[in-house]
């Protein structure tokens, strides 16, 4: 009903469905591979569906109030490694986060991290490991899914012209490679260094702590990704 109608409605009869669909995603919590999927790159190929997942908590506020307003369908999706670990002070009046509109959350001159979701902050940790290299990254959240930001993208690179693109879900088939497709076709001229994807392997997530833990991107496997693209 999401894919085939939901997200199909306004372009076969011109009326929106204005709902939100939310869904707990992501691993860390040691909850198996039922439980610790990130499916993002299963509705990616849907147009008229909008995918959104925050990663601080003044965005999960905001986006899913924009959400709520929005006329067409919103998957929403929330990593279930965030609850309960994030918390912060919110601004009592009323906002939104717009829904197609990345966050630069670390500017840096050296190379791009494109990431989102809990991945966020291993991005932000790999940053802050590598500033006593030299190595000066800047960090992007995508925040949106559908529709990405472009502009904020491409305009990073041409700044850094170095990418590491970074998610939780297969490397195979993952939204990594539709990121990269676009700085390949639209930011061709800005890089001199590879667009490189850091994500797991296209296995199942396993259930158990110390296979989970070789199997999720974490701050290791960022900041060495990092130094051999800063190298190139």
């Amino acid at each position: 009903m999401l894919v085939n109608f939901a997200a199909k409605s306004r372009y076969r009869t011109g009326a929106g469905v204005p709902i939100v669909v939310r869904g707990p995603c992501g691993g860390g919590v040691s909850a198996g591979p039922f439980h610790s999927a990130n499916p993002e790159a299963y509705f990616l190929n849907v147009p008229g569906l909008k995918i959104v997942e925050p990663a601080t908590v003044y965005d999960a506020k905001g986006l899913l109030k924009a959400a709520i307003r929005d006329d067409d369908p919103v998957l929403f999706l929330e990593h279930k490694f965030l609850y309960r670990r994030l918390k912060d002070d919110l601004p009592g009046d009323d906002y939104i986060v717009p829904i197609g509109k990345a966050a630069v959350r670390c500017e840096g001159s050296d190379l791009t991290s494109v990431t989102f979701g809990a991945m966020l902050h291993v991005a932000l940790e790999a940053a802050a490991a590598l500033e006593p290299d030299g190595i000066d990254c800047e960090v992007i959240d995508l925040r949106t899914l559908a529709p990405l930001d472009r502009k904020t993208i491409l305009a990073s690179v041409a700044k850094t012209s170095k990418v590491i693109l970074l998610h939780e879900a297969s490397r195979t088939g993952g939204i990594g490679g539709e990121l990269a497709a676009i700085i390949a076709e639209d930011g061709f001229e800005y890089r001199a260094g590879r667009v490189v994807r850091v994500a797991p392997p296209a296995t199942p997530v396993p259930s158990t702590p110390p296979l989970e833990a070789a199997f999720m991107p974490d701050l290791g496997r960022v900041a060495a990704a990092a130094r051999r693209l800063a190298g190139y």
